[in-house]
């Protein structure tokens, strides 16, 4: 009687962790599945219509080097939602700039040459987000791209 109930028991545990395991993995995976899932803290997708790209070329940059001083040059694109003003870039071209070249201006040359382009893309964006919040500006653009990117 005793190994009939204890039997009984390990079948009846075995269910329920089987059904617990279905139920876990099913809603886990079902996001991925239907495609239906985002991950957390991303927007919708959007269409392309809805941004705009202003343009910055030539941000030319001076690289502190072992033997001699190198070069930057860089051209990014601020993406922006599609309703903003051209005018508003315009004002804040000379500010971006800046943030550029302070930002990466102190950087070793080789230790530049070393950097993927989304760690440089990372360092400009971050160091522009922090000088709008020192000026109390709001930030008009989504992201910085990174569209050229040569240094000598």
């Amino acid at each position: 009687m005793l190994m009939s109930r204890v039997i009984l028991s390990l079948v009846g545990l075995n269910t329920v962790l089987a059904v617990g395991a279905m139920a876990w993995g099913y809603l886990y995976l079902a996001p991925v599945i239907t495609g239906k899932g985002a991950v957390a803290g991303t927007a919708a997708v959007r269409p392309i219509s809805d941004f705009t790209f202003y343009p910055i070329e030539k941000v030319i940059v001076n690289l502190p080097g072992p033997k001699r001083e190198r070069y930057m040059v860089l051209d990014l694109a601020l993406q922006a939602d599609s309703k903003l003003n051209t005018a508003t870039f315009k004002q804040i071209e000379p500010l971006v700039r800046h943030s550029v070249i302070s930002s990466l201006s102190q950087l070793p040359f080789d230790e530049l040459r070393q950097l993927p382009v989304s760690d440089v893309q990372g360092r400009i964006e971050s160091r522009l987000r922090q000088d709008f919040a020192d000026k109390s500006m709001t930030v008009p653009f989504e992201a910085v791209l990174v569209s050229k990117l040569l240094v000598q």
